[in-house]
Formats: C-alpha cells, sequence, structure tokens
C-alpha cells in the first residue's frame, strides 16, 4: 500500500476541507489554533511532505533551508505570500502555491461595510448604544455622509477594487482609481496616475494594492494632509499600506473624517492610538471570512496538492 503523504495545516480549516484532505493524505492538524514559532515549522518540515500556512505564520529563510527538510511543497491559504521567503524557496527547490480569485466578493463585501460604518458613523452610535449613553433621536445627533455623489478613490485596481467599485456605483457614487496602467475599459478621466492627486480629490480612498517593500507606508503623514478634511481611508489590502501612528494622529485631529480598517501592520496588535479613537471602524481581519470563501480557499490548496503529488503542473504556482 502507498504511503500518503504527509501534510501539516497551521491552522484549522473549515471542516469539510480537513475532511476532503483526509482522504488523500496524513494530515496533521493544529488543534490548538495558534500560530506555530519558527522552531516547530523548523521541526515540521522536517516530519512532513506539504507545508500548509495561512498569512499568520512567518516562513522564513531559517525554516525553509532546514537542515534535513522534507517539505516540497508550501500550498499558501490566502493569496497574498508575502509572509513567505520566496527567494530562500526557489533556493531550496520548494514549490509554492496560492489561492487567488476566491476572495473578491467577500473581501469586496467588507470594504463596502467598512465605507458605509466610516461615512455613517455607524459605529460610533452602536458603541454610544450599547455603553447605555443614547438620548433619542434628534437632528443633528451623529450626522454622517451620504455616499451617493462621492468619489471613491480606489488604490490598486485589481479584482476585489473592480468588485467595491460595483457595489459603490449602486450606492450612486462616482469611480476614480490609481494604479501603475490605465485600464482600458474604464473611462480616461478615471485614471489618475498620481496617487497625490486621487488623495486630493477622493472623499472615500479604499486601499488595494499589495503589500511589500514598495508600497509600505504608501498612506504616510504626507499623503494623509493631502485628503480632504471630510475624508474617509478605507484599508482591505495589506496593514502595512498606512503608517498608523500617522493615521491615529490625523484622527485625533480631525485632520481626516474617519477610517475603516480590517487589515493592521502588527497583527493580531492593533496599535493603541487607533483604539480608542471614536472615528475609526476596527474590523479583526474579516475580510474573506465567509464560509464560502475559507471553503473555497482550502479546496484550492487541496487542488494544487493533488496536482503536486500527482506529478502534474500547479494550477497557481508563485514558485
Amino acid at each position: 500500500m502507498m504511503t500518503k503523504p504527509k501534510i501539516l495545516l497551521t491552522r484549522r480549516w473549515p471542516r469539510i476541507v480537513e475532511e476532503r484532505l483526509a482522504e488523500t493524505y496524513e494530515v496533521t492538524l493544529n488543534d490548538t489554533d495558534t500560530p506555530l514559532g519558527e522552531a516547530e515549522m523548523i521541526a515540521a518540515m522536517r516530519t512532513h511532505d506539504a507545508l500548509c500556512p495561512t498569512v499568520t505564520d512567518k516562513v522564513t529563510r531559517a525554516v525553509l533551508a532546514a537542515e534535513g527538510r522534507r517539505v516540497r511543497i508550501v500550498g499558501n491559504y490566502g493569496a497574498g505570500f508575502e509572509h513567505i521567503d520566496l527567494d530562500a524557496a526557489r533556493a531550496q527547490g520548494i514549490a509554492v502555491s496560492n489561492t487567488p480569485d476566491v476572495l473578491t466578493e467577500a473581501t469586496a463585501d467588507i470594504a463596502m461595510t467598512l465605507i458605509l460604518m466610516a461615512m455613517r458613523r455607524a459605529g460610533e452610535g452602536e458603541r454610544e448604544l450599547r455603553a447605555g449613553d443614547w438620548t433619542g433621536w434628534r437632528p443633528t445627533h451623529l450626522l454622517g455622509r451620504s455616499l451617493d455623489g462621492k468619489l471613491l478613490g480606489l488604490v490598486g485596481f485589481g479584482r476585489i477594487a473592480r468588485a467595491v467599485a460595483n457595489r459603490a456605483q449602486a450606492f450612486g457614487m462616482k469611480i476614480a482609481y490609481h494604479s501603475r496602467r490605465a485600464a482600458p475599459d474604464m473611462p480616461e478621466s478615471a485614471y489618475h496616475a498620481s496617487l497625490d492627486e486621487l488623495a486630493e480629490c477622493a472623499d472615500v480612498l479604499s486601499l488595494h494594492a499589495p503589500g511589500g517593500p514598495e508600497t509600505r507606508h504608501m498612506i504616510d503623514a504626507a499623503m494623509l494632509a493631502r485628503m480632504p478634511a471630510h475624508a474617509v481611508l478605507v484599508n482591505t489590502g495589506r496593514g502595512s499600506l498606512i503608517d498608523e501612528a500617522a493615521l491615529a494622529k490625523a484622527l485625533a485631529q480631525r485632520s481626516i473624517a474617519a477610517a475603516g480598517l480590517d487589515v493592521y501592520e502588527a497583527e493580531p496588535k492593533v496599535n493603541p492610538a487607533l483604539v480608542d479613537l471614536p472615528n475609526v471602524v476596527l474590523l479583526p481581519h474579516l475580510g474573506s471570512a465567509t464560509l464560502e470563501a475559507r471553503t473555497a480557499m482550502g479546496m484550492k490548496v487541496a487542488d494544487n496538492l493533488d496536482c503536486f503529488f500527482a506529478g502534474e503542473s500547479l494550477l497557481d504556482r508563485v514558485v
């Protein structure tokens, strides 16, 4: 009887995915469902054929170059792979796959949720009510701003940004975007080659750029100063896109009106200066948190593992 490849899931996945994997592989589950340390992952590299990490895992050069390494593929549970040292994977001849194209609708929903909550001050209202401080309806209470007719500026214009644009247009918003190149299917007037110019004119600035050194702190104090005082900043991209200390200062000084964040630079830690501010909506990285999306992510990993161990080309190769 052929020995099943042994795989490690660094976090618990939807049960239906774990059950599918167990039909084909010897699966090691992390029953504590907490991030593994580097030493634990190095040990796993020596005893498993595949490592299946999430964004919470730091798959470092030391992990990938572990002496006595047995792992031949890293099946990443997620579209982003900034947490994996890809150069080290290439050097070690380790394949890396990811899970693109299954998070779009779920993440766009959360971006739209943040836009609505920040523009309409819904977070402030819920906290006031739960604290027992609501004294009843009155004409000037928690006045927000309508989405109708406002300009949504999208930083990055991939699948998720486009899905957000579709939703925003249903609310009557106008669309502008900044990316490396103009999209041929969009009006020429919607494209802003300069992020500075987009920040200056957008009522809502929504971030959808990839992570990495090139985009780290692309929204810094100088960029925040360019935004109108009534503007709202939303981030469902990567936490590293924003200088959180600069954002907290801008929000406290009301140099921008509000923000909505689903990702943070030092997750799961959130900058303490943000936590107590009334004009920021904070969500615990819920972008892909639907049963449908998280299941589809796991099934993508399984499909790539099946291809790899069958000697076929990966469906979603990163390395």
